[in-house]
């Protein structure tokens, strides 16, 4: 089996899973740290010239990262795609079996299982906190309805203010953000990477988390320690 992956939290789900079966990834896999194969420009810009040439069985990519452009693309070059719709935490476990399956696994994985596990040990939140989950600045974007990152903060107890809007990820001022006071901003350092001197500046007197966007937006083996790494992150923009 050769499989070319165009969504990096996937890149690593394969990797760990299936050492060997990845043949060409994203310029953005960064997981696992010595992946060694074919890279094929962005999850935006794929170099579909370069996937075609590697002859690969099947190619992952997820409706959300990839432009359906470039999947017609690659269908119409011969190839097989496999496209994952990941907005909820228990979907990103159904999308892992399915891709897994797909590239050859015999069985489910152990990370998968002791993922899902904790996510299904997970207490019922004491208290819960609003919160503007920015993912981009200039412009200023936020979570808004039906994400997956929005569903994990949900069940740690954090629901964003955005859930309800029309769109997915709403351009939005940030005077707006600001008056929609709530308890804590959430930052993370993916898409755009927030830092502790880029992001809070922009919200003064509001606590701010700054989180691991891996763990709050890919759904792979990071999973396993998501649960602990954001409600620590979170925990601490409250001290």
């Amino acid at each position: 089996m050769r499989v070319v992956s165009l969504v990096p939290s996937l890149t690593e789900a394969v990797a760990v899973t299936l050492p060997g079966v990845l043949v060409g990834a994203t310029d953005w896999c960064s997981h696992p740290a010595d992946l060694d194969v074919t890279r094929i420009g962005g999850t935006k810009n794929p170099r579909w010239e370069r996937i075609v040439s590697l002859a690969p069985d099947l190619v992952i990519a997820n409706e959300e990262e990839n432009r359906a452009a470039d999947l017609d693309a690659l269908r119409a070059a011969g190839l097989r795609v496999l496209v994952t719709e990941v907005r909820s935490v228990p979907r990103a476990f159904a999308e892992l079996d399915r891709v897994l399956t797909a590239c050859g696994a015999p069985g489910r994985p152990a990370w998968l299982a002791e993922a899902e596990a904790a996510w299904a040990s997970l207490p019922e939140p004491a208290e819960r906190a609003t919160a503007v989950v920015p993912v981009w600045r200039r412009p200023w974007m936020v979570l808004g309805r039906d994400t997956f990152a929005g569903d994990v903060l949900a069940r740690l107890g954090v629901d964003h203010l955005y859930a309800g809007h029309s769109e997915r990820y709403p351009r939005v001022p940030l005077e707006e953000l600001r008056a929609a006071a709530p308890d804590l901003v959430v930052l993370p350092d993916e898409p755009y990477r927030f830092t502790a001197d880029d992001g809070p500046d922009a919200f003064p007197g509001l606590p701010c988390a700054l989180v691991s966007g891996r763990h709050l937006t890919w759904y792979g083996p990071s999973l396993t320690q998501a649960p602990r790494v954001l409600a620590g992150a979170l925990r601490a923009a409250h001290r």
